[in-house]
């Protein structure tokens, strides 16, 4: 389908929730960035070999801010290293608190998995690090085999992992999180020579500040800006990297869906503007829809491109140069450390959390398992041995000179190499007979289910077969322009496929649509005399003819008893049905029309036929897998 096409098939009536859900913009973010990145160490690797002395010296260049007597002077790469990095660090914060508010740790249970899989990789791979750098002074820069790059290892997913992954790359995601908190707290404790007592008391009594602000929602962006440079000056002249305050404020930083009473109002005050186009009420309308997004959402829109883009790019170019040739490959494979790296990436990664994630499966049994299967699992961990970002940082603080050079040619190496590996594990799979593909392939069902209400085909509209293993749920409103667009494509969905059951649940936007609670009314009306789903495919045929003397000529059309159903309207006796449906979906966090939940699990995005089906198929693929594993268990 045309990108055109797709577009008409993502929208959202006004002040709904229109962008992608942050997670899936994360991902594509950093996906994106990846080649950037690529480029960016190609460049350095260009550079340094072409004129070493040219890329020393552009990156030794001292660079000072001085007020008064009180300075900061360092070099430039350092600025990247510990200034420009901070910000990097506040994304991964930002996500991190993101994924505990509403992605996947938001089940509390569901935490213990990503984050002993994570521990479980770093682990592995500092083991067969030491292991290898046993008796040598080089064992002390065991931090250098321990984190994954996101952008690299999600952009290896993309280029060799399935078509369907974009659950396994939120478990890749995940994972990749806990390993970078892990590693910026191993900077903090073991990569920091000496302390200085009083700036370091400084910096903790500044984000005391920063917490309280945040407690008691202060929204002024100058206010957290002024208290975090603040901080990391305390901690630069502590001698902590003073990057941990970057994720310390990423993790303070709440998220949270739109709620509709804030786009209602957000709505209220944008035609109060369109009424009366006045700059105070345009400071307003502007506050207004600022202030129905999360901190969160808007500061990852705000921050997340420059850090993926421009700043991490900017980190490769200064610390990814290495001159490479034959003497200088000859001592990197030579030597413990580019072999400990090498090994305990390429496997110690994928051993230690498919290790991990297995023998946590076994103990809980089957109660805490990954969400996807088990080559998902397998392949993502291969991934995970991409180790380039903060792998760099830490061979810069633990490393120096040949050493150093040394632990780029590793990191290098073992990033070529774990992609190779988990393209290798994807294509043996898709090579399986095609029940022993999906066993592997596809995880369990659902394991965060977004939809607060199940359905319940006892009070539900259902259409389809009610034992279909697979459930489209849709929030509506009959004048929702996007509703009407939506129907032709649900009912193209239910005619090619016997195995799905679509339920309607009104999400009348009254604040928008004057006639959308009526139109609902209406459709319950009808449900009266068993004649719902005819009354919901007129609505929507009709969405710009819903005053009440339509709705009784179609009751009339229908061989409705019109007198009664008028009556119903007029006395508002279906109004407790329509607002039973409003109240699940304030439970389940919608705030506009339509929205779709695919299994309980809500689905962001177009709902173009071609997305909606492969959204479909992969739901009824996961119910298939899982029949299959408890057949063979029982």
């Amino acid at each position: 389908m045309a990108a055109a096409d797709t577009a008409r098939f993502s929208g959202r009536t006004a002040w709904a929730r229109s962008l992608e859900t942050p997670l899936s913009s994360f991902l594509r973010t950093e996906t994106g960035s990846a080649a950037i990145l690529l480029s960016a160490a190609a460049a350095a690797l260009v550079w340094a070999n072409a004129d070493a002395s040219s890329y020393r010296g552009v990156w030794d260049t001292t660079l000072s801010i001085q007020i008064g007597d009180a300075g900061i002077s360092q070099s430039l790469g350092h600025w990247i290293n510990s200034g420009l990095m901070t910000f990097f660090f506040f994304v991964v914060g930002l996500e991190a608190r993101r994924e505990f508010d509403l992605g996947e740790l938001r089940d509390r249970e569901l935490v213990a998995l990503p984050v002993l899989a994570g521990i479980g990789g770093m682990v592995v791979t500092v083991a067969v690090f030491l292991a290898i750098n046993a008796g040598h002074s080089s064992a002390a820069g065991w931090g250098v085999a321990m984190s994954t790059d996101t952008a690299f290892a999600l952009g290896a997913l993309a280029l060799v992992g399935p078509r369907f992954s974009d659950r396994l790359r939120a478990f890749m995601l995940t994972v990749a999180v806990i390993d970078d908190l892990l590693a910026l707290v191993v900077i903090a404790v073991v990569y920091t020579d000496a302390i200085d007592l009083v700036p370091l008391l400084v910096a903790v009594g500044v984000f005391a500040l920063i917490v309280g602000a945040s407690r008691m929602r202060i929204r002024g962006g100058v206010v957290y800006l002024i208290l975090g440079v603040a901080a990391w000056v305390g901690l630069f002249e502590s001698g902590v990297d003073p990057i941990i305050i970057g994720l310390a404020m990423g993790l303070l930083t709440w998220a949270a869906p739109a709620e509709r009473g804030d786009l209602e109002e957000a709505s209220d005050l944008f035609r109060r503007f369109r009424e009366q186009p006045t700059p105070e009420l345009a400071r307003s309308a502007r506050l207004g829809l600022q202030s129905a997004v999360s901190p969160n959402e808007r500061l990852q829109y705000l921050y997340h491109p420059w850090t993926s883009y421009v700043i991490v790019p900017l980190f490769a170019l200064a610390n990814a140069g290495v001159v490479i040739n034959g003497d200088s490959l000859s001592r990197a494979f030579g030597s413990s450390i580019t072999l400990g790296i090498v090994v305990g990436y390429i496997v110690g990664k994928p051993l230690g959390i498919a290790g991990t994630s297995w023998v946590l499966t076994r103990l809980t049994r089957g109660r805490v398992r990954p969400p996807v299967g088990w080559t998902g699992v397998v392949g993502a961990g291969a991934a995970a041995g991409i180790g380039f970002t903060i792998s760099l940082l830490i061979a810069s603080l633990a490393f120096g000179g040949q050493d150093l050079e040394e632990a780029k040619i590793g990191i290098v190496v073992a990033g070529l190499g774990a992609t190779l590996a988990s393209a290798a594990v994807y294509r043996i799979t898709l090579m399986l007979p095609e029940q022993l593909r999906l066993r592997a392939i596809f995880g369990p069902p659902e394991t965060v289910v977004d939809l607060a209400v199940p359905v319940d085909p006892e009070t539900d509209h259902i259409r389809g077969p009610e034992e279909a293993p697979v459930t489209l749920l849709e929030y509506g409103d009959f004048e929702c322009p996007y509703c009407g667009r939506a129907e032709p494509v649900i009912r193209e969905l239910l005619a090619d496929s016997g195995d799905i059951r679509y339920v309607w649940r009104h999400l009348p936007l009254n604040d928008v649509h004057t006639h959308a609670q009526l139109g609902a009314e209406a459709s319950e009306a009808a449900h009266l005399q068993g004649r719902f789903w005819e009354m919901h495919d007129l609505l929507l045929d009709h969405q710009e003819e819903l005053r009440p003397a339509d709705l009784v000529r179609y009751a009339e059309e229908l061989g409705l008893d019109a007198d009664r159903f008028a009556d119903d309207l007029r006395n508002h006796r279906v109004a407790s049905r329509v607002a039973r449906d409003v109240d699940s979906a304030d439970l389940s966090g919608v705030s506009g029309t339509p929205t779709f939940f695919v299994n309980g699990r809500r689905h962001y995005g177009p709902y173009d036929i071609d997305t909606l089906s492969r959204v479909a198929r992969l739901a009824g693929a996961r119910v298939a897998a899982a029949a299959i594993r408890d057949e063979r268990a029982g």
